[in-house]
């Protein structure tokens, strides 16, 4: 089994001479020009999307700008086969181990997991809430769902967020298209599939243009700002 795949840590440091909005977007463009392709061996298992897995950590209740919310994403790594994946996921640490306010992100290759990406703009997410003690167990049953394709929405899934919270810990699925009911109502259906929810939990469902006049940036009490007091607790 190959565990190769690429791990880079990087922290951006950019000077401040112009308009943020235009840097970071500038920035976001260069990286996904710059980085490589992802070779894959003949024997391994190709997945229908290669996925870049971002880590970020933020201060608790300190508003960023675009900016700085970019540059406090780090890459982990990049991986485009099931071996690249396990490779990669076998030395990570799980959530239920990260310090709060602290985030995973998996999105696909050439998706930034940032509002701003032209992928997101018209898109949303699903956000569950998720008691203390399930997050490990509910964030390999999404990802696993997730590169193996069990939504069945086409290119519609952008990825997925684990947000680890001081009381709980918040899983959301974020998806291209906000305006197509047809096709969040299957991603829906599926998340509280492959989490075993039970029937009667309540999901809520975001555009990313609805939140972001609430929050008026990056902040870390956004989820709890934007989303009406809905706590969900996977049994």
């Amino acid at each position: 089994m190959s565990n190769k795949f690429e791990a880079s840590y990087r922290s951006k440091t950019n000077e401040d001479n112009g308009d943020e909005e235009t840097q970071s977007k500038d920035s976001h463009k260069v990286e996904k020009d710059l980085l490589p392709s992802i070779e894959i061996s003949p024997h391994e298992h190709k997945l229908q999307y290669a996925y870049a897995l971002w880590y970020s950590r933020r201060s608790p209740g300190k508003q960023t700008s675009i900016q700085s919310y970019d540059q406090n994403l780090k890459l982990v790594g990049r991986f485009a086969s099931v071996e690249q994946f396990w490779g990669l996921y076998s030395h990570l640490v799980r959530p239920s181990e990260l310090t709060t306010h602290t985030d995973f992100h998996l999105f696909k290759v050439g998706i930034k997991p940032m509002w701003e990406d032209e992928a997101n703009q018209r898109g949303g997410k699903w956000i569950v809430r998720l008691r203390k003690g399930l997050v490990s167990r509910c964030w390999e049953n999404l990802i696993l769902a997730m590169l193996g394709e069990q939504f069945m929405v086409g290119e519609e899934i952008c990825g997925a967020v684990v947000s680890i919270r001081f009381q709980e810990d918040i899983i959301c699925v974020w998806n291209k298209t906000a305006s197509d009911v047809a096709t969040t109502g299957r991603i829906r259906d599926t998340l509280r599939r492959v989490l075993h929810l039970p029937a009667s939990a309540s999901m809520e469902y975001k555009t990313h243009t609805e939140i972001q006049p609430l929050c008026g940036g990056y902040k870390d009490t956004c989820d709890v700002v934007a989303v009406l007091v809905f706590r969900i607790f996977c049994k």
